[in-house]
């Protein structure tokens, strides 16, 4: 695996030809980015030419390099030197293994050593994000979209082990997206979430504004945004434990409501 301390986007143009107002950003080991602007403005051309490593090969013009140079072709096309793991909206598995098998192939491939201990910190990473917890012998198609999300996203960071993961919108998978940026965020990698969620970019040490397939600004969060990510957090979490009441039977009372809301307003 490729050895990564940077990556270096360098702008190209808009859908409309035009030169990108952000002519290059550079993300470092350890850094969270977001991507955001409206449906159908290029956020997912970005990452999808951060993955393939664009050379002015793309429509957008764009240039990538990891580490202030032009990648090498093996570490495009050979799956096994490959730095970057993208986990996509529309993901589905074809394979009917049982989790486990599937997470052991995987592992075994990779030349982990310690295979069950590997395989116990997947599945508890996993179990961290979805509100259904994924048994090890459940097979791969009968896991919910959620499921499937928050398993791959913990194969690609622990077994996968690669230095850059993309990640499409899980805000749209049903999985605890906080939990999972504060899970991240112990792993020295770096992530980049195409995302529509205020939470999910504040929380980001900086985004860049997507419009008309162009990088218009990158925004660094400030002090102020952050503490505004704090309270939007309490009020994420405050809706999880609702969707949890609802999810087990429960009922959800004004006395409920009430008590949470004071929490969060203190």
């Amino acid at each position: 695996m490729m050895n990564v301390d940077t990556i270096t986007i360098y702008g190209g143009n808009g859908k409309d030809g035009v030169k990108e107002p952000v002519e290059c950003f550079t993300m470092r080991v350890g850094d969270i980015v977001s991507i955001v602007g409206p449906t159908g403005c290029g956020k997912t051309t970005l990452i999808n030419d951060i993955e393939l490593f664009a050379n002015h090969n793309t429509p957008s013009n764009r240039t990538v390099e990891i580490n202030g140079a032009t990648v090498p072709d093996d570490f495009i096309f050979d799956p096994s030197h490959h730095p970057i793991a993208l986990i996509s909206q529309h993901t589905n598995f074809l394979s009917d293994l049982p989790v486990e098998e599937f997470l052991t192939i995987h592992a075994t491939v990779r030349g982990a050593r310690d295979i069950e201990t590997i395989l116990r910190e997947t599945l508890s990473f996993a179990n961290e994000l979805t509100g259904e917890a994924i048994q090890p012998d459940i097979t791969m198609t009968e896991l919910s979209g959620g499921q499937t999300r928050s398993l791959l996203i913990a194969d690609a960071v622990v077994i996968g082990n690669a230095p850059i993961i993309l990640l499409d919108e899980i805000e749209n998978a049903g999985i605890h997206r906080t939990r999972a940026l504060e899970l991240l965020k112990k792993y020295r990698k770096i992530f980049v979430f195409v995302t529509h969620d205020p939470c999910i970019a504040l929380m980001s040490d900086f985004r860049i504004v997507m419009r008309k397939g162009a990088m218009q600004q990158l925004i660094h969060t400030r002090p102020e945004e952050k503490k505004v990510a704090g309270k939007m957090k309490q009020i994420d979490d405050m809706m999880l434990d609702f969707r949890q009441i609802i999810r087990s039977g429960g009922e959800l009372t004004q006395t409920v409501f009430d008590a949470s809301y004071h929490v969060l307003t203190i």
